[in-house]
């Protein structure tokens, strides 16, 4: 029996959490914004304003989002927060509070179509110390994970540095998902480069890949994959420049000493991650495939930004691919990491 359709990595917004937020800590929230305007620079803050608005139904709405799923062919989607709701700037206090709000609205969405919709919440990166409650929370309202950025900063409030994906301190993190079998997803909000890329849309064209191959970086030669093997972590936007670059990554760590924290080469750790198809070019998929396998690569569209594919299903298609490649990632993958709602259709039901 085939598989369903299945999208991992879509987004929703949340209106009521923003708002909270803004009402919470206003100035952290007024930095924030402000950082992202800088980041972004005025033409593209313009031109996603727009976007957002126009698509408003799309991130907010239930009836339009299953809509929109019929006509791409998507039979269910794995629901994450927009990354704009990390909030790094909150207070470990108020960090764990609001991600436990967007945890229950994401639930609260997805129960709304059980058949279709799966979820994922969010835990505060930049406070190591509260990703385990979090995490126990979203679990605890039935999503099958959280969505975590590439680095942990708090713009605006004196906090020093940021958590890298390699810190020690998220092992207690590392471990329980492990042990839970947790979804962790990987999606960048951000650069560390921040005004170098405030032009032509370089704050996302070039940001999220550079800050998907930093993280998996942090990932793999930090020894996290080592010391938590069983780790379910799916990376966004095909992994970014990394999986394209891997080469470079082996030879540092046959010939620099400080680059020999993993146990094996750079590359034996793509099959190790799970990657979405979100590539934007067909050779750049048939590239994620040969390094890290058809076995770990999912269906993602990035729903609904623009910056996403509108026909996720026919780009694997028309990729060049073989059968069972297709039908692993279209749906077969998911399969295996249980990542399917219950799905009854014309009298059957698939799990």
């Amino acid at each position: 029996m085939t598989e369903p359709v299945v999208d991992v990595h879509a987004h929703a917004l949340l209106p009521e959490i923003e708002a909270a937020v803004a009402a919470l800590d206003p100035e952290g929230h007024t930095a924030a914004r402000e950082l992202d305007a800088r980041r972004n620079g005025a033409p593209s803050a313009a031109e996603s304003g727009r976007m957002i608005r126009e698509r408003w139904p799309l991130l907010t709405g239930l009836p339009a989002r299953l809509a929109a799923m019929d006509v791409a062919g998507i039979d269910a989607q794995l629901v994450s927060p927009s990354p704009s709701h990390y909030y790094p700037f909150l207070a470990p206090g108020a960090a764990l509070e609001i991600a436990r709000r967007v945890n229950a609205e994401i639930a609260d969405l997805v129960a709304q179509a059980p058949d279709r919709l799966l979820g994922l919440g969010v835990a505060p990166l930049q406070h190591p110390d509260r990703m385990v409650a979090a995490l126990e929370d979203a679990l605890e309202r039935g999503l099958r994970g959280v969505e975590i950025g590439s680095f942990g900063a708090a713009p605006g409030s004196g906090q020093a540095g940021t958590v890298e994906l390699s810190d020690l301190r998220l092992d207690p993190f590392w471990a329980a998902a492990e042990q839970t079998g947790a979804v962790v997803f990987l999606h960048p909000f951000g650069c560390s480069l921040d005004e170098r890329l405030d032009r032509f849309y370089l704050a996302n064209t070039v940001a999220q890949p550079a800050e998907n191959a930093v993280a998996l970086s942090h990932l793999i030669f930090g020894g996290v994959l080592d010391r938590f093997p069983g780790l379910t972590v799916l990376a966004a936007h095909g992994g970014g420049y990394l999986p394209t670059a891997i080469g470079r990554s082996d030879h540092a760590w046959r010939v620099r000493p400080e680059a020999h924290g993993c146990r094996r080469p750079p590359s034996a750790y793509l099959r190790r991650i799970w990657f979405d198809s979100l590539t934007h070019d067909v050779g750049q998929l048939r590239e994620l495939i040969r390094v890290a396998g058809a076995r770990r690569v999912l269906l993602g569209s990035d729903f609904p930004f623009d910056m996403g594919a509108d026909d996720p299903v026919g780009a694997v298609r028309r990729a060049g691919l073989g059968a069972d490649a297709v039908r692993r990632i279209l749906g077969g993958n998911a399969a295996e990491l249980r990542l399917l709602p219950v799905h009854r259709e014309a009298g059957r039901t698939l799990r």
